[in-house]
């Protein structure tokens, strides 16, 4: 894949190029990914946060940036959707980094980084642009300040510099991340939805059948009760990014949502000014997820800002 970037251009055809789903080795994991687009486009990298699987960047949100000139890779973490899954400890590990030690910590957002990396690798990527929400922002972050040649830019959605001065969670999103985690397919849906309903922040209407689909598809694909522990464990052992992100020299757009119950706005505003020369944008009403009501404002400043710096 080349490092260099093609001029972007909105394709006129709505046919759009997908590969159906597969498996690589990547940093010592099995790594499960599908692709949108043409191979010679520029490379967009897409990285889902806490126990989602990749499958929420949804189809038709990865067809509209393939239809602008990207070549878009999508992917489950590690203890997610089909990638591979940790052994305990789970809450074991959470308990400990509450504690302030870190015994018992299955993987870090380093290991996590290393991944995506891995991915890149096996998908001859030199260098990507980078978008990541939530945990795969935070994940992102380290990408660039580890590895900044690999990132072309970095787009960070509903995500935190880890800056433990910031406002927390509202009660009912922080609750909502130590709700037990159903194995059972109806149980497992109806959790899926309360979790949707919560994150979405109360401002924009769910499409609850659409979210029922999304439920299902994932059960199918595959949960993982202990992974969600795991990955918290990492995002809690990950700490205070803020002073580190000072030194970035990446071009950054910070995406946050005024209704995000889960990482408030100050978290966006926070990332915006710990990262020199980032953009924010604001959109108003959206929670702590990508309803397809924001995706024209998500997708245009992404494309805006990546065309800015290509």
């Amino acid at each position: 894949m080349p490092a260099e970037r093609k001029q972007l251009v909105k394709k006129d055809t709505p046919s759009i190029k997908r590969t159906d789903e597969s498996r690589v080795r990547a940093n010592g994991v099995d790594v499960v990914y599908d692709t949108f687009g043409d191979e010679s486009d520029p490379p967009l990298l897409l990285i889902m946060g806490l126990s989602t699987q990749m499958i929420v960047w949804e189809d038709e949100f990865c067809e509209r940036l393939a239809c602008r000139g990207f070549f878009v890779v999508r992917f489950d973490n590690r203890d997610a959707g089909r990638s591979s899954t940790f052994d305990p400890p789970g809450m074991q590990g959470l308990r400990n980094v509450f504690h302030g030690g870190q015994a018992g910590l299955a993987y870090t957002l380093d290991d996590m980084a290393g991944d995506t990396l891995g991915l890149m690798d096996a998908l001859d990527i030199a260098s990507a642009h980078v978008v990541g929400a939530s945990m795969g922002g935070m994940i992102a972050q380290i990408m660039a300040l580890n590895n900044p040649r690999r990132v072309l830019s970095l787009t960070l959605i509903m995500s935190s510099s880890g800056n433990p001065f910031l406002p927390p969670p509202r009660p009912e999103a922080m609750s909502i991340l130590f709700k037990p985690f159903p194995t059972r397919r109806e149980p497992y849906i109806e959790y899926f939805l309360d979790v949707c309903r919560v994150l979405n922040g109360g401002e924009i209407p769910v499409d609850k059948g659409r979210m029922r689909r999304l439920a299902e598809l994932s059960f199918e694909r595959g949960v993982s009760p202990g992974g969600s522990a795991r990955q918290l464990a990492a995002i809690l052992a990950a700490g205070n990014r803020k002073g580190s992100l000072a030194a970035l020299n990446v071009p950054t757009l910070v995406v946050h949502g005024d209704a995000d119950p889960l990482l408030p706005v100050e978290c966006g505003i926070d990332l915006a000014e710990s990262i020199p020369g980032s953009h924010l944008k604001i959109i108003k009403g959206m929670g702590h997820w990508l309803a397809p009501a924001v995706w024209n404002e998500v997708i245009e400043a992404m494309d805006r800002h990546i065309r800015c710096n290509r």
